[in-house]
């Protein structure tokens, strides 16, 4: 493959990435909280372009409560314990109200809905609800790490009976268990930008001024929102990020 076929190809991924809205919020999203990172919380242009992109990003969730809706009427796979089937349908219901919840914000920022504190009101109310679903997120993820860790610790024991007249197995040889492990390595990944989240959601409600600071806050919601460009990439484009 010549050079111009390679930049082709690799233009192609990226007008590919970038025709999906969900790729294009994520961008927006790191703008957002890059902006807050610089600006501290204090006025000026880096607060301006917080506020902005804040707002542009709302366009982006208009009736995507639908997703989370339908994901919280949806069966769950067959072998998933109840506890983990009642987190992940909060999560569902959480993000969901917050989602729906967001759209009357952005009714109000941009003056269509005029009562003004109960905007407020309502936003306040969705950050609450994200806050609930990026927590009971944290508990999936960790609960699913552990069901995975098990399973592997299975297929070890069982691959080593199997091959038990080797000095040494090799395990990545198995798919299940290559499967497996790519699994928990993406679940990690989840865990970790679900805990940003949570600490995000913490800030913007101010539970923890000084803890917890607009800089901070920023930057826990760029790298969060780094992560979920990531998670975005094609399969192809990961395995050559990584």
């Amino acid at each position: 493959m010549s050079k111009l076929d390679a930049t082709r190809a690799e233009l192609a991924l990226l007008v590919l990435y970038l025709n999906k809205a969900e790729a294009r919020d994520k961008i927006c999203r790191a703008i957002q909280y890059g902006s807050k990172f610089l600006s501290n919380g204090e006025p000026g242009t880096a607060q301006n372009v917080d506020k902005t992109t804040s707002l542009a990003r709302k366009v982006f969730r208009l009736f995507k409560f639908v997703n989370d809706l339908h994901g919280l009427i949806s069966p769950v796979p067959q072998g998933t314990p109840l506890p983990l089937i009642l987190l992940g349908k909060s999560k569902n219901a959480l993000l969901s109200t917050f989602l729906f919840l967001d759209q009357i914000v952005w009714l109000g920022r941009t003056g269509i809905y005029k009562n003004k504190e109960r905007t407020e009101r309502i936003g306040r109310i969705s950050l609450f609800c994200w806050l609930g679903a990026s927590f009971c997120t944290v508990l999936v993820e960790i609960g699913e790490i552990a069901r995975l860790s098990a399973a592997i610790k299975k297929q070890e024991k069982d691959l080593k009976d199997k091959n038990i007249n080797q000095h040494q197995v090799c395990y990545h040889q198995d798919e299940k268990y290559r499967a497996n492990l790519k699994k928990t390595n993406e679940r990690s990944l989840a865990l970790v930008k679900a805990s940003m989240d949570l600490l995000v959601a913490v800030g913007l409600l101010q539970l923890a001024p000084k803890k917890v600071t607009p800089r901070v806050t920023g930057a826990l919601g760029f790298v969060s929102s780094l992560i979920s460009c990531y998670q975005l990439l094609p399969p192809a484009s990961k395995a050559k990020a990584s």
